[in-house]
């Protein structure tokens, strides 16, 4: 249930109460196991696999501009090149037709050809992350139906707020696809000047692994701490659905690798498409797993809640961050019921002038 943010500000307390468990640890075994099996309830509930399809189409809109984008930056330094190809490669292991890929190529590596400076390459650059911002537009309307509550923040608070994580999460992705495509020869060569040679290459290849996966896990965290309309806990708690989101993540993908590889007929059903029904498919199931994390946090700060003697069994108790927004919805959708009490009252008392 979606509650007015106005009303949960009146029952609301603060996020990090000191009646409320300071660590994950602090959590009983009794509260764990209820926070576990009300994850997977109010996944269900709250109609995830409908939110998941709405970000998939989200997700299209916003992956090539913030692909772009990334690359526009890479470009600064003369490294977009190397990166598309990159991206390229791992974006053909789902699209195995040529035609299909050929189509995604083209207006990728156009950019890498572009001179990256000047009015054009900003105003594109500002345009691809404002594309890309509509991602998480709509991962906050998903947050807010996980939160029950509604969105109180209006155009000049929130859309900053989805502009600078859009901005945020595309550097440190870009970050990350720099650590992952070229790395190797960089702590080769460095290597050879301190007189390590091939040994900092083993140590940096196993070394990147573990910076990778925290940037991921940041990103998510990220996502999850200013996404909803609610203030949140110390950023620990959000931490957790991010990890367990990316090893969902993780062990899904490879499952649906094999899945594609070994038991699907894609190709022989939907043909030169299939390898699009693929990726989209696998699109979906990364946003399940988003999802997934969302509702673990969620249900952490229930847990945290009625350990502390609060009453959450319904609705949290976490403040809303603006209720301004919602606080106008309510006022609209007052005047429009009396405006319909007034014309209802004007025909029950003129029943002549029904139209039969």
């Amino acid at each position: 249930m979606v509650e007015n943010a106005s009303k949960r500000e009146q029952q609301s307390v603060d996020p990090d109460d000191p009646r409320k468990p300071d660590s994950p640890t602090q959590l009983d075994g009794q509260s764990w196991k209820y926070v576990v099996k009300k994850t997977f309830r109010e996944f269900s509930a709250d109609q995830c696999t409908d939110l998941a399809a709405a970000l998939t189409y989200y997700a299209v809109l916003a992956i090539f501009p913030a692909i772009l984008a990334a690359l526009s930056i890479l470009g600064l330094f003369g490294e977009a090149e190397r990166t598309t190809d990159a991206v390229l490669d791992i974006i053909g292991g789902f699209i195995q037709d040529s035609q299909t890929l050929e189509a995604i190529k083209g207006p990728v590596e156009s950019l890498t050809s572009q001179p990256a400076a000047g009015l054009a390459f900003v105003t594109g650059l500002l345009g691809a992350l404002w594309s890309a911002s509509g991602f998480v537009g709509a991962f906050s309307r998903a947050m807010n139906r996980i939160y029950g509550i509604e969105e109180g923040r209006g155009f000049l608070k929130l859309r900053p707020m989805q502009l600078g994580v859009t901005i945020v999460s595309v550097l440190l992705l870009t970050v990350a696809a720099v650590l992952l495509v070229l790395s190797g020869p960089v702590a080769e060569a460095i290597g050879n000047v301190i007189g390590l040679g091939e040994a900092a290459l083993i140590v940096w290849n196993i070394a990147k692994w573990p910076v990778i996966v925290a940037i991921a896990v940041f990103v998510l965290a990220l996502l999850y701490y200013a996404a909803p309309n609610v203030k949140q806990p110390k950023f620990k708690w959000t931490s957790i659905g991010s990890i367990v989101a990316l090893v969902v993540w993780a062990l899904a993908t490879v499952g649906f690798a094999i899945y594609v590889s070994n038991f699907s007929n894609y190709d022989a059903t939907y043909g030169s498409l299939g390898g699009v029904i693929a990726l989209l498919l696998w699109i979906w199931i990364s946003n399940n797993a988003l999802l997934l994390g969302a509702e673990l946090d969620s249900e952490l700060e229930r847990g945290r809640e009625l350990q502390a003697g609060l009453e959450a069994e319904e609705t949290l108790k976490l403040p809303p961050r603006d209720t301004k927004a919602s606080d106008k919805k309510a006022d609209q959708r007052a005047a429009d019921r009396l405006t319909g009490w007034r014309i209802r009252r004007y025909y029950e008392r003129h029943p002549e002038e029904r139209k039969d």
